[in-house]
């Protein structure tokens, strides 16, 4: 039975320590000029401003923008998602699999109609509520326990008009109330990736 243990030992990838300390942050939206600073794209802002503290530079790779930064002996692998929202389950197997990160170690970052505007809120797992972006991650992981970080851009829309909201820009008294809670967001990703997703939501939500 040894070499038959020897044998499999060749074959299967276990997580190594390194692998353990790698997290994979997804901030959601749709890539082009037409989409900056629209609602959709809050996660697109979060991690804009993440790597732009950090000095990080996006390199345009495989099924999105990638980058990295270090934070307390941690490995951040920052992710913008090239395939547009719907799709955006495509690119964060893709990354998982690509950079051996485990499910776990992931958070998506995500706008959300139903919280008011520069509302955060952190769950480890939950149904998409009809976010076609978290709908499609959900699909291509075939499960819906993982870590999302929902920003609220709240839902002054009238009936029939949620597409068009979504894909507006914020307003200048909207942006204020966000700008605080992209930095609050930032503080929740780094806390994600040092004391993990239970204590983070004591210390955020």
């Amino acid at each position: 039975m040894k070499w038959l243990k020897k044998l499999l030992g060749c074959c299967i990838s276990t997580p190594t320590a390194t692998d353990t300390m790698k997290y994979l942050i997804v901030g959601l939206g749709n890539i082009g000029a037409e989409y900056e600073n629209t609602r959709h794209n809050s996660g697109f802002m979060v991690v804009n401003q993440l790597a732009k503290e950090e000095a990080a530079s996006w390199t345009i790779e495989r099924h999105a923008y990638r980058t990295e930064i270090r934070h307390k002996g941690r490995t951040l692998i920052l992710i913008k998602p090239t395939t547009y929202m719907n799709l955006s389950g495509k690119a964060v197997k893709y990354w998982m699999t690509a950079e051996k990160i485990a499910l776990e170690n992931v958070l998506v970052i995500v706008d959300d109609i139903a919280l008011p505007i520069g509302t955060l809120r952190m769950k480890k797992q939950g149904s998409g509520g009809g976010h076609n972006g978290l709908g499609n991650i959900e699909e291509i992981l075939n499960t819906n326990a993982y870590c999302r970080l929902r920003i609220g851009v709240g839902n002054n829309f009238s009936r029939g008009h949620q597409i068009d909201y979504v894909l507006g820009q914020f307003t200048a008294e909207e942006q204020v109330l966000l700008n605080p809670q992209i930095d609050r967001a930032i503080e929740i990703i780094k806390s994600f990736a040092t004391v993990g997703p239970d204590r983070t939501m004591n210390l955020f939500n």
